[in-house]
């Protein structure tokens, strides 16, 4: 019995070291997708990092299409934008379907969908994902959300304009410690 419990204890710890060591880490994804929305070196890094990704942990596909995504901001010719985003909303799609009610993968893109130019009909998802992420908001803690994402996500909504005023009105009452 002692045997058992020390095995499953080591392998959790492995598990967990694993985890936090890989370059697909969660919250290093968050924090490069952050860095990578802002900067061109970073997103070329953030890119090949993520480009190297063929595993299907629906989060890291998410953050596979934002890299995607972000090297279309980066690139000058309007063909390559174009495909860099559709890749980037195909891959996130994936990943949607894996984890339809992920407010993390909904929030990756709808970001994404909210750069596009609306003359490009590549945005259909805003409001269905919006609706996913102000939900998880409203109910932060419990919808599981670390803080710095639910700050994260508060803030870009607060600052963005697909919000209705009593959307703006109730994610302002939310307080996020």
């Amino acid at each position: 019995m002692i045997h058992t419990i020390l095995l499953v204890l080591f392998t959790l710890t492995a598990t967990i070291t694993q985890a936090t060591d890989s370059p697909y880490d969660l919250t290093e994804l968050r924090s490069s997708y952050l860095k990578a929305s802002k900067d061109e070196k970073t997103s070329k890094e953030f890119y090949k990092l993520m480009s190297a990704y063929n595993k299907q942990h629906p989060v890291v596909l998410a953050y596979k299409g934002a890299a995607e995504a972000t090297m279309g901001k980066h690139v000058w010719n309007p063909y390559s934008k174009l495909k860099h985003v559709k890749s980037a909303l195909d891959q996130i799609g994936k990943a949607v379907v894996l984890d339809k009610k992920n407010p993390e993968i909904r929030f990756i893109r709808f970001t994404v969908e909210h750069y596009v130019p609306r003359y490009l009909n590549l945005s259909e998802h805003v409001a269905e994902d919006k609706k996913i992420v102000i939900n998880a908001l409203k109910q932060y803690p419990e919808s599981g959300l670390p803080k710095e994402l639910a700050q994260t996500m508060l803030k870009f909504l607060l600052s963005k304009d697909h919000l209705t005023a009593n959307e703006k009105a109730e994610l302002q009452n939310i307080t996020i410690n």
